[in-house]
Parts: C-alpha cells; sequence; structure tokens
C-alpha cells in the first residue's frame, strides 16, 4: 500500500490578492477571433454587441473600458461565454493587457466597476 503518491501539481498564479473584496463572477460572452486569452486577461465591453474583448485604451467601440477579468483560459475561435471576475481584489502585475496597456492605464475604470488592484508579492 502507497502512503504517499503524487497524482497533481498546483503552481498559484498570484491573481487574487486577498479577500478583502468579495469576488464575483459573471458569464461574459467573449468575441470571437482574439485568439486564446489567458486567465488574467482584462476584458471591455463592445457598446454595439455587449460582447467582451480584451481591453484596449487605443479601441473606441467601448472596450477601451475595463470592466472585468477573465477567471479562466479562453480559446475565442468562435464566440464563447467565460466566466469573468467582476468584483475583488486582484493582483495589478498578474493582470493581462495588450501591448501599449498597463495597469495603470486602467485602474481607474477597474475600480469603478467593483475591481481593486494591488502589489502581491510573489511566492
Amino acid at each position: 500500500m502507497k502512503m504517499y503518491e503524487e497524482i497533481g501539481t498546483f503552481a498559484p498564479d498570484n491573481l487574487i490578492a486577498g479577500e478583502n473584496v468579495p469576488i464575483q463572477l459573471n458569464g461574459i460572452t467573449i468575441l470571437a477571433g482574439q485568439g486564446v486569452l489567458k486567465r488574467g486577461s482584462v476584458i471591455g465591453i463592445i457598446t454595439a454587441s455587449g460582447k467582451g474583448k480584451h481591453v484596449a485604451k487605443a479601441s473606441v467601440d467601448g472596450s477601451e473600458i475595463a470592466k472585468f477579468i477573465l477567471a479562466d483560459d479562453v480559446d475565442t475561435t468562435a464566440d464563447v461565454v467565460a466566466q469573468c471576475y467582476q468584483s475583488g481584489l486582484f493582483n495589478r502585475e498578474a493582470l493581462i493587457f495588450p501591448a501599449a496597456n498597463t495597469a495603470a492605464d486602467h485602474e481607474d475604470s477597474l475600480r469603478q466597476y467593483g475591481i481593486f488592484l494591488k502589489d502581491n508579492i510573489a511566492y
């Protein structure tokens, strides 16, 4: 009889920074054609369609306003409903933005929607 057997591994991603702010999830339809978006990607909503898109400050379709954070990796080969954090306390260094975007660019917008950022110490 084995007294110890490794059945898997867990590598913490350090995305969630605490539990002082309640974490809430919401299903959001993510627009097709964005490739694979990773857990921690920041999402804005296109005004005309109501679909989520990787936030970009240069956009002018509504998706320039950060509102959500992806809870899991998502393949956007087609439109897909994905779980997104709509509130909580998150590590700003673990968030994923497209090039030329930073947490500082979107922190005020996220705060308005119930998502707060702080610096975590990586472990």
